[in-house]
């Protein structure tokens, strides 16, 4: 198994959103975990796994995740191409 070099970051988030939102910190650090990796998902074509990584989750959990979030794993621009790959199979 690779071993992965990671940086930590922080951010600030007001006791006011924390007590909005009836989120403990490890609740909100949860989510901001998730947020940043289904960011980098699909904002900068990380893969699942490095991302399931960041969210503290399995690929599967993951994959789970972007699917209950509306986020679809297939990378495709247009229906046609996506039945076309289909077609292929």
């Amino acid at each position: 198994m690779e071993v992965l070099i990671t940086c930590q970051i922080a951010i600030s988030i007001p006791d006011e959103v924390l007590f909005d939102t009836k989120m403990s910190r490890e609740e909100a650090n949860r989510f901001a975990s998730c947020a940043v990796a289904v960011g980098y998902y699909t904002q900068s074509g990380v893969s699942i796994g490095y991302c399931a990584q960041i969210a503290g989750m399995t690929e599967e959990e993951f994959v789970k995740y972007l699917g209950q979030n509306h986020i679809s794993i297939f990378k495709y621009d247009a229906k046609e191409e996506f039945l076309e790959e289909l077609n292929n199979a």
